[in-house]
């Protein structure tokens, strides 16, 4: 059965496009023109990973990003925008998006990025135990849902990999690098910016105060360490 993406943009030239290239890495599309049609799709249909635009008639992508998370949906999500702003990534990356890639796209490589990231996406999920606790943390693989005493974490799919990795090597120094190859895959390239992204906004989930964090520990000049 081959994977399902949902692409939401108002665009048909750019719709068309990205069908044609989901459709040659043997993947399954769906298309929404607006942010309301996305919703009701995600809600009622599973996808591998959603490609969204910013620019929608109705509303922007970022605002269907932030509805969709708020609702625990942790599906992969890959802006694909005509914004290249550094700011807009940021913010995308910051509202739960898991990757960012502005137009015009390499076809070649777009593909790449969608496919690792649904395959480190279903490694998530299948890695593990049925559960996995560390300290104050526990994850429920049946439910694929991440807990802190007792309290469920709402988290982003990259967020999720990223907490899972520190989960079963707890105290090991991880460099950016390897953040790279276990979150994101060999083929990926992701900028330092990114990994900060998400160590920020894990952090913003996990410590009682980000801004004096007790459990992801910032090793200068190496990377990061995960005290439990």
């Amino acid at each position: 059965m081959s994977d399902k993406v949902l692409i939401v943009d108002d665009d048909p030239a750019i719709c068309k496009l990205l069908e044609k290239v989901m459709k040659s890495n043997d993947l399954e599309t769906t298309v929404a023109t607006s942010g309301a049609d996305a919703l009701a799709l995600i809600r009622t249909h599973a996808f591998d990973i959603i490609l969204m635009d910013v620019m929608l008639g109705d509303m922007e992508g970022f605002e269907v990003i932030k509805k969709i998370r708020s609702q625990g949906i942790s599906t992969p999500v890959m802006i694909v925008s005509g914004r290249n702003e550094d700011y807009d990534s940021l913010y995308g990356l910051s509202l739960g998006a898991d990757d960012y890639i502005t137009k015009p796209f390499r076809p070649l490589v777009l593909g790449a990025k969608v496919k690792a990231l649904i395959r480190r996406n279903k490694n998530l999920i299948l890695d593990s135990s049925d559960t996995l606790e560390c300290g104050p943390f526990r994850y429920d693989t049946s439910a694929m849902r991440f807990y802190k005493n007792g309290e469920e974490l709402i988290l982003s799919s990259k967020e999720s990999a990223l907490l899972l990795l520190f989960m079963k090597h707890p105290q090991q120094v991880f460099t950016k690098d390897m953040i790279y190859e276990h979150v994101w895959g060999n083929t990926i390239a992701v900028d330092d910016n990114a990994i900060m992204v998400y160590i920020n906004r894990l952090r913003g989930k996990v410590e009682d105060d980000r801004q004096t964090p007790k459990h992801i520990i910032t090793i200068r000049g190496l990377g990061y360490r995960f005290v439990p």
